[in-house]
């Protein structure tokens, strides 16, 4: 199941996750990048953190 940003304003131009699956972008949703859930909360815990230009989550 693919789950969008809720940060996407008008739900069309975003990235979706899909839980054991990966991301992908919405406007080509054939295509996925694989990412394990180890990678993905590694990469949640960076942005957290501020890791990636100090925004927060």
């Amino acid at each position: 199941m693919w789950r969008k940003s809720s940060y996407s304003p008008d739900g069309n131009n975003c990235v979706e996750i899909g839980v054991g699956v990966g991301v992908r972008d919405s406007k080509a949703p054939a295509a996925h990048m694989p990412v394990s859930p180890s990678a993905w909360e590694a990469f949640l815990s960076s942005a957290k953190s501020g890791h990636f230009g100090g925004g927060t989550l």
